[in-house]
């Protein structure tokens, strides 16, 4: 269970803020007005500050009630912009459309690549197969995997079995469009955690009674707590 010991404002409060600068495409100034006409006057340094305070811990425990994906992935990596300057976030998703990992990385290379697989693989298991685009440093990443493994995982570079991934890349670019743009790398990693675990929820990734619960209830339980309203 998440501690928010010290906290100045309610936990409903603060619950509330997150959830919806990751689940809709708003700015931190947009959630201050909004709360302002419910009557909360909260600067919008401060939901910055519990956004990347406690995104990453929320999507940390939701890690353990994620459902397995399948062994067929599609890879792939998008743009982020941080302190003006492109950054990559690569992504994977299984023939079914469900999320199997993400990351945020520096650079564009077989070393974040194989970052990226390597954490991929030790949340999910290993695949059999991986669909990505003719990126050489993907495809190194992946020979560099294999050159250890008895069975290599099967590397499918066609286009157009990457367009499930292409396509839900724009869930994430929706909602990270408005944000206008990170101040720091910590901060970008925080956030998108918490909107790659909206987009994961959305999509019924979770075990439990995901069908019956609304979305924010879920996202409720994934933090301890019982949703305020």
């Amino acid at each position: 269970m998440l501690s928010f010991k010290g906290m100045r404002f309610p936990i409903d409060v603060i619950l509330v803020c997150v959830r919806w600068y990751v689940a809709y495409p708003l700015s931190y100034r947009h959630l201050e007005e909004m709360m302002e006409e419910r009557g909360v006057s909260v600067d919008h340094s401060s939901i910055n500050r519990w956004a990347i305070r406690f995104l990453p811990l929320i999507e940390k425990v939701a890690r353990k009630h994620k459902r397995p994906v399948g062994t067929s992935w599609r890879m792939d990596e998008t743009y982020i912009k941080v302190k003006g300057v492109w950054k990559y976030l690569y992504r994977a998703v299984d023939k079914a459309g469900k999320t199997v990992d993400f990351l945020l990385t520096a650079k564009r290379d077989m070393a974040a690549a194989k970052r990226f697989f390597d954490k991929a693989m030790g949340a999910n298991g290993e695949p059999d197969k991986v669909a990505m685009d003719k990126s050489g440093a993907n495809k190194a990443a992946i020979d560099a995997i294999n050159g250890n493994r008895d069975v290599p995982i099967v590397v499918r570079q066609v286009k157009y079995l990457n367009n499930i991934v292409e396509q839900d890349h724009r869930a994430i670019k929706r909602v990270t469009r408005p944000m206008l743009n990170f101040k720091s790398f910590h901060a970008a990693r925080s956030v998108l955690a918490g909107v790659e675990l909206m987009h994961m929820i959305r999509k019924g990734e979770f075990a439990g009674d995901s069908r019956t619960m609304s979305f924010a209830d879920q996202f409720y339980v994934m933090a301890g707590q019982v949703r305020p309203f």
